[in-house]
This record gives C-alpha cells, structure tokens and sequence, in this order.
C-alpha cells in the first residue's frame, strides 16, 4: 500500500514537473514573440499532442521566427525547407548518390538523408511547391517514415511538420490536397497585432539587443508529454457532443440549415480525433487533467477550418468557413 502511494505521489510530481517545463517552454518563446498568445497556445497544443500545424497569415507576422524560437527552446534537430516551384521530392526526402568504400574500394550506393530527418521541420511556404512534392510529406507526417529507392527508413520521434502559407498570394502558388490537409492537427491563423504590442515590436526589434532564449526541453520530456496528453480524462457527453458536431459539418447527414446550403463537404472521423487530442493537450496546457467544453470552443475552429469546405454561394453571400463553423457549433446546443 505504501509502495503504491509512493508510485502516485512520484506520478504527480513528475506530472507537475512536466507542466512546469511547459509554461517554461511557452515563457522562452515570449521572450521572442510579441502578443500571439493564441497562436503560441495553439503551436504549443500541436507539439504536446503529437500532430502537425499549418500556420497561415500575411508576410511579416512572424510565423518563422515563432517556429524558429520553437525550435531554439527544445533539444532537438532543426531543419528548415524553404518550398519553391522547382523543388523535388528527393530535395527533401533525400538522395542515393554512388560512393567508394574507403576499405574494400567498391563503389556502392550510400543513401544521404535530405532535410525530413530532423524532429522539427520548417515547411516554409508549403503551398509554392508542386503537388508532387507536397505529396512527399504525407508518408512522413502519417506514417514518421519515408520510402526511396524501395526503401524505408524511420523518422525519430518526437516529430513535427510546421508549415507555413500565405493566403493573398495565388499567383505561382498550388493549394494544399484535401488529402495532405487532413494530416494537420491544427491550421493556425495569425492576425495582425494591436497597436500596442506593434509598437512593442517596433520598439523592440529596430535596435541591437536580441533575445535570448533557453532549451528548456528535452526530447524524452516531450515525448512524456504526449503520454500524458492521451490520458486527461473527458466526458462521453463531451465525447458525444464532438461527435454531433463533426457529423453535422456533413451536408447529406444533417438538417442544419445553413451546412447545407453553404458547405461541400465536411470533417471526417479525423476531425473528431484531432478535436479530442486538442482538446486534452489545450486541458493540460492551462493546468487541468479534464477536458471542459470551453477546450473544445477554443479550437473548433483550427480544428475544422480546414477540414470543411465552403461552396461557391458561401463564397457569393461572404460566408467564411469559420463563421459557418460556429454557427453549427451553436446549432447543436454546444
């Protein structure tokens, strides 16, 4: 009996460890990272769940650096893809190229891993690539492996694809697969600051003194983390309130009115698992170990926005997505 206490006890400090190196974690990122609570909150809530984000936004909101300091705060290898029209699957994936062993003299073919292989990938302007790469990340984001040559190797764990995209430029740009879309967790969207924490930048970034920030985080603290994410507890309400939600984005399995006027399609059962993880991993971010239903309010949106699709009248009578989102939210008594 004693034996077993001790266990809980050592479970719980170990727990309120983790979640002090969290709010750490969050700390060392402001430091950078003017405002953006939200987005910090959601790019944490990606990384403690397991998944990957798409961060969308105008030039110059920081969606870089944000993930850069991400990636300065954590002890693990960093690599950024800067996506281009002309980049190749075996650009990021990598390349068997023909080598002499230095022993026996013969030349053999020695694979050289591209920039996929670290634990945190920068995908920078994911949409100005061609579907052929695109669809070179959807093995490693589902999967954690890749294939080349006819072989398949594995990616390290933890692992996360952040990628970013600019909504106002269409020209020479490739919008993401429906398919590659759903592989994302959470798709972030970032506004402009309010004139205070503009000026706060302005102040901040136009002389010679730069932040300094720590690695406050180790890979098996992370991946600790998203143990424990999976085992905060919610409700079979809240359980069955998500899955009337999803369903309801669907317009041949509802009787919402304006899902089905305004949307083509929408979520699958990924959006369910996605909303849930997030949900638990937004619980564990602000210090509870059980979901509340203002966890699911806050990331209805992210969670969905990319995974419904709005038709042409939506688009004629200026109904966006996230405003068709939150209408069904509340249609079913959420």
């Amino acid at each position: 009996m004693t034996k077993h206490t001790n266990t809980l006890e050592e479970l719980a400090v170990r727990v309120d460890e983790l979640q002090s190196r969290l709010g750490d974690l969050k700390g060392e990122i402001q430091k950078v990272i003017i405002g953006q609570e939200e987005v910090i909150d959601q790019l944490l809530i990606t990384f403690i769940a397991g998944g990957h984000a798409l961060l969308e936004g105008v030039p110059g909101l920081a969606k870089t650096l944000m993930i850069r300091t991400l990636a300065r705060c954590v002890d693990l290898p960093f690599k950024r893809i800067q996506f281009t029209p002309d980049l190749m699957p075996s650009d990021i994936i990598g390349t068997e190229v023909l080598e002499e062993d230095p022993i026996s003299g013969k030349r053999i073919f020695q694979f050289n891993k591209g920039p996929l292989f670290a634990n945190i990938v920068l995908a920078d302007e994911i949409n100005r690539t061609p579907p052929k790469t695109q669809s070179a990340l959807l093995e490693a984001m589902q999967e954690y492996e890749v294939t080349s040559a006819g072989n398949t190797f594995s990616l390290s764990r933890p692992y996360f694809i952040l990628a970013t995209q600019n909504p106002i430029e269409q020209a020479g740009t490739f919008p993401l697969p429906e398919a590659q879309l759903d592989r994302f967790l959470l798709n972030i969207q970032l506004d402009y600051p309010n004139e205070e924490e503009e000026f706060s930048i302005l102040s901040g970034t136009t002389g010679t003194l730069n932040a300094q920030v720590n690695k406050v985080m180790s890979a098996q603290e992370i991946l600790e983390l998203q143990t424990l994410v999976r085992e905060v507890s919610i409700s079979e309400d809240l359980l069955r309130k998500i899955n009337l939600l999803v369903r309801s984005t669907r317009p041949k399995h509802t009787s919402i009115e304006v899902v089905k006027k305004y949307i083509s399609w929408g979520g699958g059962p990924r959006a369910g698992q996605a909303l849930v993880v997030s949900a638990k991993a937004r619980a564990l971010l602000k210090g509870r170990y059980a979901v509340v239903k203002q966890d699911i309010q806050e990331l209805v949106k992210p969670v969905l926005r990319h995974r419904v699709l709005a038709n042409f009248k939506a688009k004629a009578d200026k109904k966006g997505v996230d405003e068709l989102i939150m209408q069904t939210f509340k249609e079913i008594g959420f």
